[in-house]
């Protein structure tokens, strides 16, 4: 049977990393064969590209080469990781992916969703997205911003509700 593929996606800060480690002990807890692997990176080369890509340099990146260094990274990751994993029976638990794409350089870079759609190769099967849910209505306003600035085509995508937690908690009479 072919492995399942889950990407874990979300703004700086919210916990994918605390929530990435919660979901292997539950994989191990229930006897799942699984790796655990991130984006840009997953393999030797693709590391190196991620190296590229976060370097600090006098000369500016444009937007399509950047674009196209996530792609070549991924393309690595999928046939030297996924897709071997995958077929094994294994899952793969990934620390961002496509969506990651959509959101930095889909929104944040403006190129659009067009050219992402096209090179996109491989969808996962289950996204687990984070969001960190702001106190006060001023930090939910700024939360808002940003999350509309860097995940604009997720939002055009899905619907996006902002909860209270603390209302949720009374209403439904939870500790």
């Amino acid at each position: 049977m072919r492995g399942k593929f889950i990407t874990i996606e979300g703004t700086e800060g919210v916990g994918k990393t605390t929530n990435i480690a919660f979901i292997k002990q539950w994989l191990d807890d229930n006897g799942i064969s699984f790796i655990n692997t991130r984006e840009p990176g997953g393999t030797p080369l693709a590391e190196e590209i991620r190296q590229v890509l976060l370097s600090n340099r006098d000369e500016k990146v444009c937007s399509k080469a950047e674009l196209l260094m996530m792609f070549a990274g991924r393309a690595q990751h999928i046939d030297q990781v996924i897709e071997p994993q995958l077929a094994q029976g294994n899952w793969v638990l990934c620390d961002r992916f496509t969506d990651a794409t959509y959101a930095y350089q889909g929104a944040g870079r403006e190129m659009g969703d067009d050219l992402i759609q096209n090179l996109e190769t491989v969808s996962d099967e289950l996204q687990i997205m984070y969001h960190l849910l702001p106190t006060n209505k001023n930090e939910k306003e700024k939360l808002k911003d940003l999350i509309s600035q860097y995940f604009g085509y997720v939002i055009k995508q899905e619907r996006l509700e902002f909860i209270d937690l603390d209302q949720y908690k009374e209403k439904n009479n939870f500790d």
